[in-house]
């Protein structure tokens, strides 16, 4: 397969578009026949199949990656956020404000900043792999402990 070809594999899987993925390669001629001719090769069809699942993967760590960071990360810049006068900024800029969902700063001059759910986050991650039984009580007693408490979450 030349590396044209791995190109509209690429491109097809970007755009959906066999004709506008043929013209990004760089084939030229009538790129709607040909990029309907493309489609129909199995070495082709192949590529896709392998790129997509390549992808797949690649998001799903990615995912993973994100819901380790909302249950387990730090609120320090955020609370720090909350006592800063007007930040710069090159100020919000540094901060790490992943875990932060919402942010008002109703009239009364008090900002009030919403996290995301921890709990949610957790229970993501134990549906996403397969945990072991300690793992998925651990989850269980953090999520009992939440609903005897309340469900009180720690947003500010």
């Amino acid at each position: 397969m030349s590396s044209r070809e791995k190109d509209f594999c690429c491109c097809f899987l970007k755009t959906g578009n066999a004709q506008k993925s043929a013209e990004l390669a760089g084939f030229g001629g009538n790129t709607r026949v040909l990029g309907d001719k493309l489609l129909q090769r199995q070495e082709i069809l192949s590529e896709i199949e392998n790129i997509a699942s390549r992808q797949e993967r690649l998001l799903n760590g990615l995912a993973t990656a994100g819901y380790i960071r909302l249950a387990f990360g730090s609120v320090a810049d955020a609370v720090s956020l909350m006592y800063m006068d007007r930040p710069s900024r090159e100020e919000l800029e540094k901060m790490d404000l992943f875990l932060v969902s919402e942010i008002k700063h109703p009239k009364d001059g008090a900002l009030e900043i919403k996290f995301f759910d921890r709990l949610k986050a957790m229970e993501k991650l134990s549906l996403n792999k397969n945990c072991d039984d300690s793992a998925s009580s651990i989850f269980d007693a953090i999520c009992n402990s939440a609903k005897q408490n309340g469900g009180n979450k720690s947003e500010n």
